[in-house]
């Protein structure tokens, strides 16, 4: 069953990227909701590891991109090759077209590249010159951003943000869990890793995909979910202490984000029904990208999340 394969996925996940099951639960998440993620952190919290590791637990091909200010479009989509010896173009496809990417640094190239990126992730296809090549079934983009460094860098603009699915921020690991991975790479490097990673078929993914669309949605829990998002875009009209928080609200783009993420939440818990824990579970990843606050609320040191803590707060559970 798809159901088993996943468990035995996220527990190899678990067992390879050590003190981050939020990255590992979540990408999983983006994996069934067919979504992209872009993830927030210190550099050395396995980013990189955990896509890799990813890779190797399913049938895919996966590239990484280090982004750089002198990166190139034509690096990410491909370019036309020209063959002298027929006087003809061959198309050389580029990283985009593998199964999962993972844009590095993501807010260090610069706007050209950001959009032929967007391109992909919004469109799954690519467009070199008069031509559009179509990009594989299954694509998953997985972009990090360094929230150390700003010199050098290119911040996203608010319509590539709404293309990512959920927008993550991890922190460092513990002392115990720090001990755990200076065991594990210590072994790896002895190669002492006896965890053999399960094989999950794209047609398994599909087939889960296929499942999480059907599980139960109730009517109330709908309306719940709705009521989330126009909390966002009229904050006033739920609470008065909300007024002049945020400046632009979610799109309805974020309530088919919600709705797929708390699905795939659900199944991954192994229910065949969505509850409010599932919609509460995934709604500040879903949202915290998509919101901008004003300028009030960010003279008054607000940050999206605590916005997101008080709609969560104010919003009533059926």
């Amino acid at each position: 069953m798809a159901a088993d394969a996943f468990k035995q996925l996220q527990a190899y996940l678990d067992s390879q990227v050590l003190g981050q099951s939020k990255l590992t639960r979540n990408i999983l998440i983006a994996l069934l909701a067919d979504g992209h993620l872009l993830v927030e952190g210190p550099p050395g919290l396995a980013k990189t590891r955990a896509v890799n590791a990813l890779s190797q637990g399913i049938e895919g091909e996966f590239h990484r991109v280090q982004f750089t200010p002198d990166l190139l479009p034509a690096d990410l989509t491909g370019t036309d090759i020209y063959r002298p010896e027929d006087g003809s173009f061959v198309f050389q496809p580029g990283p985009l077209f593998y199964n999962l990417v993972l844009a590095d640094e993501i807010n260090r190239a610069p706007a050209k590249v950001q959009s032929a990126l967007l391109e992909a992730m919004a469109e799954r296809q690519i467009t070199v010159g008069n031509k559009t090549y179509p990009l594989p079934e299954l694509f998953l983009v997985m972009a990090t951003q360094n929230p150390i460094e700003q010199e050098g860098t290119y911040p996203l603009p608010e319509a590539q943000l709404d293309r990512f699915l959920m927008h993550l921020e991890l922190d460092y690991p513990g002392a115990d869990t720090e001990l755990e991975i200076l065991r594990l790479t210590r072994n790896e490097a002895l190669h002492q890793n006896p965890v053999e990673p399960p094989q999950l078929s794209q047609q398994d993914i599909f087939k889960a995909r296929n499942e999480l669309l059907k599980i139960h949605l109730d009517e109330s829990l709908e309306q719940y979910l709705v009521q989330l998002i126009m909390a966002t875009r009229q904050p006033k009209a739920l609470d008065d202490s909300l007024d002049g928080w945020i400046e632009f609200g979610a799109s309805p783009r974020a309530t088919i984000a919600l709705d797929r993420c708390a699905r795939a939440h659900a199944w991954l818990q192994g229910r065949d029904f969505v509850g409010p824990d599932d919609i509460q579970a995934v709604f500040h990843n879903v949202l915290r990208h998509r919101i901008l606050l004003s300028y009030d609320a960010e003279a008054e040191g607000l940050t999206p999340n605590q916005v997101l803590d008080r709609i969560l707060e104010l919003v009533a559970v059926p």
